[in-house]
C-alpha cells in the first residue's frame, strides 16, 4: 500500500509479516529516442511512470497511434503525437521514419504483428517491449483458419523460431504487462514461499539458477495446477448501456482473446483429455485447446478477497509459457513432469454483461466501447497465481490493488491499467539494463528485479494459503464431492 513516506507494504499472510520496500527512484538511461505505438488506457498510464523512473524527456518521446485517443494526455506532457495507421504494407516504412539504431520501441498497439515488428527491430538494433503479442487484423475471427492456427500456441511456435535465431541480439521482451508478465514473477515468489512453508526439504534446493532448477523445484513441491486467478470488482454508477462494451482495459484486446479457442497448459497428472479438446501435433506440445471460445467457457477458482468464483477460461500466453518453462524431461526427452496451467478471469461486472451481450449478438462488434476510469467509485483488481496440489493444498500470491491506491500513484487511471502499465515499465527498465539479451519471454527476466520495480505500484502484495479445492466449491447435487479421488483434475475445475 502506498504510504506518504514512499514505501510499499508487502504482506505475506502465511507468516503475517510486513516488509517495507522503499519506492524505486530508478533513473534508467535511454541511449536514444523512445517511440510508443498506441496510446490507449495502458499508454496513458505508463507515460508519467516513464518520465519518473527513466531519464527520458518529453522531447525524447514520440507517440504513433491509429487514432487520436491519448492525444490530449500526450499534449499535456509536451510529447509529439502522430496519427498514423500501421498496416502490413507500410509498417517498415513507418518504423524507419521514426526509429534508428539504439532507439526503443514500446508497442502498446492492437492488431499489429508483434513478430514482424520484432524482426525489423532485431535487424536495425532497436530495443523492444510489448504487453501482448498480436497478429494483423482479422486473425481471431478468420473463418479460413483452423482453430489450431488461431491459437496463441501456434503464434508462440513462430516466435520461438525467431527467438532461436536471435539469442544474443538486441533485447526484445514480449508479453510483459500484468498477465502475461508480472504473473510469471509472482509464481517464482510463490514457489519460494511454499518451499519454506511445506518443510519437506524443497527449501534445501536453494534459489534456482535457471529454468531446469525452477522446474525441479516445482516438481519437488508436487504442484499439480496453477491458475492465474483474477477478480476485478471495480464498478461505476454509469451502468452499461445496450450495444455497449464496458471494460477496465482495452476493449478490442479483450474481444480478440475472448473469441479465440480456449487454451491451457496440460499437466502430466491429468488422467483424461476433455471430449472437446485437441492436442497439438507440432512444437513443444505443452498445451491443448478446446473447440470453444473462452467467452463461453468457465472454470472454478478462488482469490483471498473474493473467495470462490467462476472465471472465464480465456486464452493467455502465460498458460502456455508457464507449462513449458516448468516441464521436466529425462535425457531422452521423455516428459516426466508438467503442471496444468489456466487463466480464470472474472472481469468487472459490466464487462461480464458486455461479454454475454457480445456472444448473444453472434460476436458482432458493439457499437459503443467504454473504458472505466474516473467514474469508478470503488473496487479493486485482485490478480495472482493460485498454486495447487502441494502439501499445504493451495497458495495464492499476487496483487490486491484498490481504485483508491491506483489513483494515489497515477491520477485518472484504474487498478487494472496500473498493473499492466507497471509490468511494461519493469520490462522496459530491465531491457535498458540488459540491452543484449536477445528475444525474451517473461520467464527469462530476473523476477526479483522486476518485482522490485513493480511492487510500489501494486497495492497490497501478499500470499495466503487456503484449503479450497474445486470439489469443495461444488454444491450441485449432480456432482457429489467424492466424484474423484484427485481434486486437481481439470474436469473438476470446469463449469459444465
Amino acid at each position: 500500500m502506498e504510504q506518504p513516506n514512499g514505501v510499499a507494504t508487502v504482506s505475506t499472510n502465511s507468516t503475517d509479516q510486513h516488509i517495507l520496500i522503499k519506492e524505486l527512484y530508478t533513473k534508467a538511461v535511454f541511449p536514444g529516442q523512445l517511440v510508443m505505438l498506441g496510446c490507449g488506457s495502458i499508454g496513458r498510464a505508463i507515460l508519467p511512470m516513464l518520465l519518473k523512473h527513466t531519464d527520458i524527456t518529453a522531447q525524447g518521446m514520440r507517440i504513433v497511434a491509429a487514432d487520436e485517443a491519448g492525444k490530449k494526455t500526450a499534449g499535456s506532457l509536451g510529447i509529439e503525437f502522430v496519427v498514423e495507421q500501421i498496416t502490413p504494407e507500410n509498417y517498415k516504412a513507418v518504423l524507419k521514419k521514426h526509429l534508428s539504431t539504439g532507439d526503443f520501441l514500446l508497442n502498446l498497439s492492437v492488431e499489429v504483428s508483434s513478430n514482424d515488428l520484432i524482426t525489423w527491430c532485431e535487424k536495425v538494433g532497436v530495443l523492444y517491449v510489448d504487453t501482448s503479442t498480436e497478429r494483423w487484423p482479422g486473425f481471431s475471427t478468420n473463418a479460413s483458419l483452423t482453430p489450431a492456427q488461431r491459437t496463441n500456441y501456434a503464434q508462440r511456435e513462430e516466435f520461438l523460431q525467431l527467438k532461436r535465431k536471435n539469442l544474443e541480439g538486441t533485447t526484445a521482451i514480449v508479453n510483459h504487462g500484468a498477465n502475461p508478465g508480472l504473473i510469471s514473477h509472482f509464481l517464482k515468489a510463490a514457489l519460494l514461499d511454499i518451499a519454506i512453508g511445506v518443510g519437506n526439504g524443497a527449501a534445501a534446493l536453494g534459489m534456482p539458477q535457471d529454468r531446469v532448477g525452477w522446474a525441479k523445484l516445482m516438481q519437488e513441491l508436487k504442484v499439480r495446477v496453477i491458475q492465474v486467478a483474477e477478480r476485478d470488482t471495480q464498478d461505476s454508477p454509469a451502468y452499461k448501456q445496450a450495444d455497449e462494451f464496458v471494460n477496465t482495459w482495452s476493449v478490442d484486446g479483450f474481444l480478440s482473446e475472448a473469441t479465440q479457442p480456449v487454451e491451457l497448459g496440460w499437466g502430466t497428472h491429468e488422467k483424461e483429455l476433455p471430449q472437446d479438446a485437441h492436442e497439438h501435433t507440432f512444437g513443444r506440445k505443452a498445451a491443448i485447446y478446446l473447440d470453444r471460445p473462452g467467452a463461453l467457457t468457465q472454470v472454478r477458482s478462488w482469490t483471498p478477497r473474493e473467495g470462490p468464483y467462476h472465471g472465464f477460461l480465456i486464452t493467455h500466453d502465460e498458460s502456455i509459457t508457464t507449462a513449458d518453462y516448468y516441464t521436466v524431461a529425462d535425457e531422452q526427452g521423455q516428459i516426466l513432469y508438467r503442471p496444468t496451467v489456466m487463466y480464470a478471469y472474472h472481469p468487472c461486472d459490466d464487462a461480464v454483461l458486455s461479454l454475454r451481450e457480445y456472444a448473444g449478438n453472434n460476436w458482432r462488434s458493439p457499437r459503443k466501447k467504454r473504458i472505466l476510469t474516473d467514474e469508478i467509485e470503488h473496487g479493486s483488481d485482485e490478480l495472482g497465481v493460485l498454486v495447487m496440489g502441494h502439501r499445504k493444498r493451495a497458495y495464492w500470491f499476487g496483487s490486491d490493488l484498490s481504485i483508491a491506491q491506483a489513483r494515489e500513484t497515477v491520477p485518472h487511471q484504474n487498478a487494472t491499467t496500473i498493473q499492466v502499465a507497471v509490468g511494461a515499465l519493469a520490462a522496459l527498465i530491465w531491457a535498458l539494463e540488459n540491452p543484449k539479451a536477445g528475444i525474451c519471454e517473461p520467464e527469462d527476466l530476473d523476477f526479483r528485479r522486476v518485482l522490485d520495480i513493480a511492487t510500489p505500484y501494486l497495492g497490497i502484495v501478499h500470499g495466503k494459503y487456503t484449503n479450497w479445492t474445486p470439489l469443495r466449491a461444488r454444491k450441485d447435487p449432480l456432482f457429489p464431492e467424492d466424484m474423484s479421488a484427485d481434486p486437481w483434475q481439470f474436469k473438476n475445475f470446469r463449469v459444465m
